[in-house]
């Protein structure tokens, strides 16, 4: 199904309009070809001064996606899916690592000037604080994570309704994670509900 997608080289509108959450997937495996494929187009997400906060975990593990879904009060869909996605961020591992998000092509001074500036900057600020900022960042990600999956013939629905700590548990996770969202996907079993969608002139403002 992602091979006849990518041939067919659909628009971004095309992407956009087709996309709606599915609750019911086709009990198949997922080639790691296509995933890496996926993320590959999904790290090009744009986040400011490069920071790119956002670490993905994969879950197809039987047994870890029924601990999922206990964790998300028994929503079907977690196990339904072949595939998993826990789209998290996490900034301290960020600030542990400044230099690797500085672009290579400045100088040694501005480089150097550059992760000064940003020490400065987040280091003024709470391990909560700048989680929060992060988060921000990620969603940007999740965005392109949910076409860049519609792009390969991969159906998805984004959710928030589950308990977050004991996901952390279940993966390890530190305690200064914040999660964006947890991303059942795989080729779709069932139809999705149709969209339904606010009115330009509700959610859009001219000044």
């Amino acid at each position: 199904m992602a091979q006849q997608t990518t041939q067919e080289r659909l628009t971004i509108q095309d992407l956009i309009e087709s996309r709606h959450s599915v609750r019911k997937f086709v009990q198949e495996t997922i080639p790691k070809e296509d995933i890496d494929r996926i993320f590959d187009l999904v790290r090009l997400s744009p986040s400011a001064w490069n920071l790119q906060p956002w670490r993905f975990h994969v879950v197809t593990d039987t047994d870890l996606k029924q601990k999922l879904q206990d964790a998300a009060y028994g929503q079907t869909q977690v196990t339904s899916a072949p595939a998993v996605i826990l789209v998290t961020s996490d900034m301290e591992d960020v600030i542990r690592n400044f230099p690797e998000t500085v672009h290579p092509g400045l100088s040694e001074e501005h480089k150097q000037t550059e992760i000064a500036n940003l020490s400065s900057l987040f280091g003024g600020m709470s391990v909560e604080d700048r989680g929060q900022w992060g988060l921000t960042q990620t969603n940007i990600a999740l965005g392109f994570l949910l076409v860049s999956l519609e792009g390969f013939g991969y159906s998805s629905v984004p959710m928030l309704g589950f308990d977050q700590e004991k996901v952390k548990e279940i993966l390890g996770l530190s305690e200064h994670v914040k999660f964006a969202a947890m991303v059942p996907f795989g080729r779709a079993d069932a139809e999705g509900y149709p969209h339904h969608r606010y009115e330009l002139d509700k959610i859009v403002k001219y000044h």
